[in-house]
């Protein structure tokens, strides 16, 4: 197997959306860290173990915000399970969460952090380029993930991301309801919120970032992302690329157009199967 050292693992290599360092170092079987100032990815043997990003909220927040753990009980596993690179081993073992629920919330976190690693929001700040060999994570792995997989899962986000509001602005600016949430209802053409979507808007304060938001929620950063990208497609948050609200679509009669709130409720659902 040939060497890689850091040297070898440039900047150009983990750009968003290339991948090509992670694919070169889940060939040759690699275990250790691809980091960098926006996160790390933890491999063992080729695949993807963990995946940390500061930006977005891990597993343990997720779990202690949803009130699935206590704040002591997940303080219990890092301190105890941590040292030995099996935290989330001891959640089982101790009956705190079954290994279905661990291997889901583990998964989920991965991909959520994984996507803001390999696609920083930060346009000016390099993915990952940095490997440094035999490294482990604390948390110890739960259920690898093929690097092709990973590879994949953020080419579709990032196709959806585009496909909700193709301009990146709104992901990094404070989310800014045109309307009152309590306030509605939100006009003839526009789509009503989903309750995640409302859920959104009801956290958004003028300050608050999409990733702030998802930590304050305790949910999923890329989810908040897209819900963020969609209600400024409807009109319903301010845009930096305006400094207004979003284009809404005109008021139409009945048989002029389509049924906008139809439609946004099948794409939801097409893109959940």
């Amino acid at each position: 197997m040939t060497a890689t050292t850091a040297a070898d693992v440039t900047a150009a290599d983990v750009t968003a959306p290339d991948v090509t360092a992670l694919m070169r170092l889940a060939a040759e079987g690699a275990t250790g860290a691809l980091h960098g100032r926006v996160g790390a990815l933890y491999l063992a043997d080729g695949a993807v173990v963990h995946a940390e990003c500061p930006a977005v909220p891990d597993i343990g927040w997720r779990l202690t915000a949803a009130g699935r753990l206590s704040p002591e009980s997940w303080e219990e596993a890092v301190a105890e399970g941590g040292p030995a690179y099996r935290a989330g081993s001891f959640l089982v073992e101790r009956g705190r969460l079954s290994r279905g629920e661990l291997e889901l919330c583990h998964l989920s976190a991965l991909f959520d952090a994984a996507y803001f690693v390999l696609c920083p929001l930060d346009r000016s700040q390099q993915a990952p380029h940095r490997f440094l060999w035999e490294a482990r994570h604390w948390f110890g792995p739960v259920r690898p993930v093929p690097a092709a997989v990973l590879q994949r899962e953020v080419r579709r986000r990032r196709k959806l991301l585009e496909r909700a509001w193709p301009w990146p602005e709104v992901d990094a600016a404070p989310v800014v309801p045109v309307v009152p949430v309590a306030a509605g209802p939100y006009g003839h053409g526009c789509a009503e919120p989903t309750c995640g979507r409302r859920a959104v808007l009801e956290a958004a304060d003028g300050v608050r970032t999409p990733v702030q938001i998802a930590r304050a929620l305790g949910r999923s950063a890329f989810a908040t992302l897209l819900d963020v990208r969609r209600l400024a497609a409807a009109g319903l948050v301010c845009t930096p690329r305006t400094g207004t609200a979003a284009a809404r679509p005109p008021l139409v009669g009945p048989a002029a157009g389509p049924d906008l709130s139809l439609l946004y409720r099948i794409r939801d659902a097409l893109e959940a199967l």
